[in-house]
């Protein structure tokens, strides 16, 4: 259990970086359309604010949560790798359940080529700060017993 709530905790971390990218993205005008919050809002009838803690609520207590439940299935020699995979799965459910979910197709292709690109590479960033902040709470000892 304790294992749970360090990787809730490598969540949380992963997930803060992972929103300031987002913020960022739509502050330089790069793909507006692409707006994970407001497709949650949309999705939920929600409000932006609610919609951004269920944003965090995914990242931190689910993402991170499953990730350390599974870490030891999960190949790769390096934490920080792992996550990796890990992100890349993440990635994988968002576009085969929420972006339909959302009215934005198979992998998002509603809104262009571009969407499936541009949300692989935030979850690769968020797997690989998830794998590095976990690695670095429960040390290496992870890699070979549970």
């Amino acid at each position: 259990m304790i294992r749970i709530g360090k990787g809730m905790a490598a969540g949380l971390v992963a997930t803060v970086l992972l929103s300031i990218l987002m913020v960022m993205k739509g502050t330089m005008g790069l793909m507006p359309q692409l707006d994970v919050i407001r497709m949650i809002a949309g999705m939920t009838g929600m409000s932006a604010a609610i919609a951004w803690g269920v944003h965090f609520l995914l990242g931190t207590v689910i993402w991170g949560g499953l990730f350390a439940w599974i870490n030891l299935a999960i190949p790769g020699d390096t934490q920080w790798l792992r996550g990796i995979v890990f992100g890349i799965g993440a990635w994988l459910a968002m576009m085969v359940l929420v972006m339909p979910a959302a009215g934005q197709g198979l992998f998002g292709l509603q809104l262009g080529i571009m969407a499936p690109v541009m949300t692989l590479i935030l979850h690769v960033i968020y797997g690989a700060v998830l794998g590095a902040t976990y690695g670095g709470m429960v040390g290496p000892r992870v890699l070979t017993d549970g």
